[in-house]
């Protein structure tokens, strides 16, 4: 009788194949504006932004009245024009501690705007608010640093207790011309709910290199206003962007060298400046469009060749209305 063969071991499973890597999305950098620098009205400042194929909006005031003084429904209805046309609300710039608020001057208020701008926020589908530090009023430098850190230390805890994300700008107040000042205040407050907003113009009418500050604070920078200016202090004279003395190119490259990832906002402040009670009226040209195009042409005719990786987002009139880093 013939013996069987030795049986052979069955071979073992392949093991399941795992889902593919993800690749992390590609730093992306939209452009936008802030709407009231190029008109009044909404429907003004939605135009601007259709004439630069741009579809990131920043509100600050719409018809000559701040955000958080707007009646809910009235920014309600906002919020669905800004849907119908394609445009995202990118954050709200508030007066909390801004130059017309100074130290010493009633928190209650500051307390009030943040509570209605956390439902106005919601409203608009954006979660980020512009704060500043607060201007002097006569305190010793400590005692101003006590109070302005307190102060934003108890707004970063109520934003955050409602999702909510303060930028801090390098403008008015107590941590407003210092690097190490606002890295004091994020150590300090230490909160994920409070980032930096770097103004890459601010440097010329308050004293300051502005691309020296930016290569202390990049790291915590969340948001970008574009500007550029000529002059100095009260001689300033704000011009179109890379016209100025701002080494605005310097810290838009500095932001691509490191992957940087975020939104540029143009605030050209050509024609409003609400620090100075000035405004687009609806009928001068603001140079918001104007800007817009220069900020493009910065973009693909200085930056992008001399950067490596990074390409333009063509818009509708084949201007860069955002770059991407390619993978």
């Amino acid at each position: 009788m013939t013996a069987a063969a030795p049986r052979t071991a069955d071979p073992a499973p392949e093991p399941p194949l795992g889902d593919p890597p993800r690749r992390s999305p590609a730093p992306t950098i939209g452009f936008g504006g802030i709407g009231d620098e190029a008109a009044p009205d909404l429907p003004g400042q939605v135009d601007a932004l259709d004439e630069l194929g741009w579809h990131e909006l920043e509100l600050r005031t719409v018809d000559g009245r701040w955000i958080a003084d707007l009646p809910l429904d009235r920014v309600g209805r906002i919020a669905e024009t800004l849907a119908a046309r394609g445009i995202r609300a990118t954050g709200l710039a508030s007066r909390i501690g801004n130059w017309s608020r100074r130290i010493t001057d009633d928190f209650d208020q500051d307390l009030a705007e943040l509570a209605a701008l956390t439902t106005r926020a919601a409203v608009l589908g954006t979660d980020r608010i512009r704060v500043m530090s607060y201007p002097n009023a006569g305190l010793s430098e400590p005692d101003w640093r006590r109070r302005a850190l307190d102060r934003l230390t108890r707004l970063t805890d109520l934003a955050g207790q409602h999702g909510l994300t303060l930028l801090h700008e390098n403008c008015s107040g107590w941590a407003g011309t210092s690097a190490e000042r606002q890295l004091d205040l994020l150590v300090t407050v230490d909160s994920p709910a409070l980032r930096l907003l770097f103004d890459a113009g601010n440097g010329v009418p308050h004293g300051y290199d502005g691309f020296l500050m930016l290569r202390q604070i990049a790291d915590h920078v969340a948001h970008v206003h574009i500007k550029d200016a000529v002059g100095g202090g009260e001689d300033t004279a704000y011009v179109l962007p890379g016209d100025g003395t701002a080494r605005l190119t310097e810290s838009l490259r500095y932001l691509l060298d490191r992957g940087w990832s975020g939104g540029w906002s143009l605030e050209p402040h050509l024609a409003t400046r609400p620090h100075q009670g000035l405004a687009a009226d609806g009928t001068a040209v603001s140079g918001f469009v104007a800007a817009g195009r220069a900020l493009s042409t910065l973009v693909e005719r200085e930056l992008l060749p001399s950067t490596v990786g990074w390409r333009a987002v063509p818009g509708g009139l084949g201007r860069a209305t955002a770059v991407t880093r390619e993978q």
